[in-house]
């Protein structure tokens, strides 16, 4: 059976947790055929299955914190129940499901409850907008729409004859309450083959229009093997990912990657980000594996991280590459070492340093088991700093079907690779570092510079939160570095913190690398929290070709001091 494949598989990445080189040398993804991760294999693990599934704490005042805990067996009725009332509302095999919630008990259901109905989920984030809500009708195809109560008059005007359903009375829309009646045995109306459809992704667009990247029945839920083995998740675990819904990171560490370990999903929903009621409930909870990205450990790390004692571990960061120093302050506090995590909507997780493995400083691992990974130039030739690209003879099982395109039609991956659009180099011990997009990634006086090795120097700089690099159009020098800079605590920015600044940099990067220009300013960001280079470069060459500068611009030659 296609479940024992995908079990076996599981067991050998658990068997060899801490054995890297064993992992991937001997690692072989299971072959499927017909498979339905929801029914063949969660519905069986959680059949009797008391131990949590899925623990929610919602942050209120001091002291006032509400849970709701669920069980295996409990999630598993609770979404078959879910499956039958959807299919009573006509929600049929490869209908497409947008699911516009927050983190709450029915996300989970209603994205099991689909899966068994073998319907396509589109996971859409509550800060969507009217436009971005539009092409998710109109490329999306979006049949049927279960969203919260506050959420739903963002669909008055959005057209079409689409099923309503709300979590909640609400005025023109199914109360999602009414599933609870439904029968608790569902019954699947055929056999889910392994290449089926399942999820629809927008990407969160942080350099051109958002691509439709599609998944299938083995991609994301088999292919989260690579990401368990990643975050070191055992049986019982209690694992909190920092992750919005509607987003793949959600889908990789708040859903299928702890329940492929049978581990329980802990969320916070904290109103406003407050990283000391974050690190209260790592402590409180007794928290065991923790993952967030680099803008939450750069939060983190603000706080004395020595004052909580903590049950963690597992910590580990994704979504943008880690700075060294974040790594060495955790460190230095927890005795626990975050290891970064690379990949993308389009795979699960690709690159990583792994449970076991010496961390480099600066660096994102090795390639994940099942993953081949090559450095191809625009050529096709392999080197050692080039853009990170995926060996398709076959390809990793983790690895999307295709863009789908305006017409519906999915364009499936071929050739010899799959590009991922980042460059990376590596060393002689097999390590990838990330040097940045392809797209930025600019030359300033004919040296290629990497904007992630400039911001993770600036970040070392008590004054700096987060920063981001891009090329400062020079008729000299072609260009310059130039950092915008988002300031921490209650440092000001004034001409004394840039000079301080620009001291930092001078005596941490080589000549050629160093910020020649810095403006103060708060960095714009996907609704998914990426920061958008782009927007920052096309703003600067605009601004230098108008001859202009910031109210909160320093140049370095501003500061004879300096000289």
């Amino acid at each position: 059976m296609s479940v024992d494949a995908f079990l076996q598989a599981r067991d050998f990445l658990f068997a060899h947790r801490a054995d890297y080189d064993t992992a991937y040398r001997d690692f072989r993804w299971p072959v499927l055929d017909r498979f339905n991760w929801a029914l063949d294999y969660f519905d069986r693990m959680a059949y009797g299955n008391d131990r949590p599934a899925l623990w929610i704490v919602n942050e209120g005042g001091p002291g006032d914190n509400s849970e709701t805990k669920i069980s295996f067996a409990e999630i598993s009725e609770r979404s078959s129940r879910v499956a039958n009332y959807l299919r009573g509302l006509g929600v049929k095999r490869g209908d497409r499901i947008l699911l516009m919630l927050g983190n709450v008990v029915p996300l989970w259901e209603v994205m099991l409850a689909a899966m068994k109905l073998g319907a396509v989920t589109i996971p859409a984030s509550t800060l969507l907008n009217r436009d971005d809500l539009l092409d998710r009708f109109g490329r999306g195809r979006a049949r049927h729409v279960v969203t919260s109560p506050d959420n739903a008059a963002k669909f008055a005007d959005i057209p079409g004859d689409y099923t309503r359903i709300a979590i909640g009375e609400t005025p023109g829309w199914r109360d999602y309450a009414e599933a609870a009646v439904a029968p608790a045995r569902f019954a699947p109306d055929g056999e889910t083959k392994a290449s089926d459809p399942l999820l629809l992704y927008f990407t969160s667009g942080t350099t051109a229009k958002p691509k439709l990247v599609l998944h299938s029945h083995q991609s994301y839920p088999v292919g989260a093997l690579s990401t368990m083995y990643w975050v070191g998740l055992q049986p019982g675990d209690i694992h909190l990912n920092v992750s919005s819904p509607g987003w793949a990171k959600h889908a990789w560490s708040c859903f299928f990657t702890p329940w492929v370990a049978e581990a329980c999903v802990f969320m916070l929903n904290q109103k406003r980000f407050n990283a000391r009621n974050l690190l209260d409930a790592l402590a409180r909870y007794r928290v065991t594996t923790f993952c967030a990205p680099p803008t939450v450990w750069r939060m983190l790390i603000q706080e004395n991280l020595k004052a909580w004692k903590v049950a963690l571990r597992e910590v580990v960061g994704a979504g943008e590459p880690l700075n060294p120093e974040i790594i060495e302050q955790v460190r230095a506090a927890w005795g626990l070492t975050i290891r970064d995590g690379y990949g993308q909507t389009e795979t699960t997780l690709q690159i990583a340093n792994f449970p076991g493995q010496t961390v480099k400083p600066g660096a994102m691992g090795k390639a994940a088991p099942g993953y081949r990974v090559r450095l191809l130039d625009p050529e096709g030739a392999e080197q050692d700093e080039a853009e990170v690209s995926l060996a398709l003879d076959p390809p990793p099982l983790g690895l999307m079907q295709g863009y789908q395109g305006e017409d519906g039609a999915v364009a499936p991956v071929s050739g010899a690779a799959y590009r991922t659009g980042d460059v990376a180099m590596r060393d002689a011990d097999g390590y990838f570092t990330y040097v940045g997009r392809a797209d930025d990634v600019f030359k300033a006086s004919d040296y290629r510079i990497s904007p992630f090795e400039l911001e993770s120097a600036l970040i070392e700089h008590v004054a700096v939160a987060e920063a981001a690099v891009v090329p400062s159009p020079d008729p000299l020098r072609l260009a310059v570095p130039k950092a915008f800079v988002a300031l921490a605590g209650n440092h000001l920015p004034d001409r004394d913190t840039a000079l301080e600044i620009f001291r930092h940099v001078r005596a941490t990067l080589a000549p050629f690398k160093r910020v020649r220009r810095l403006e103060f300013a708060e960095l714009p960001k996907t609704i998914s929290g990426k920061i958008r280079r782009v927007e920052l470069r096309a703003a600067e060459a605009e601004r230098r070709a108008a001859g202009g500068r910031g109210a909160a611009e320093f140049w370095e030659e501003d500061f004879p001091e300096l000289r």
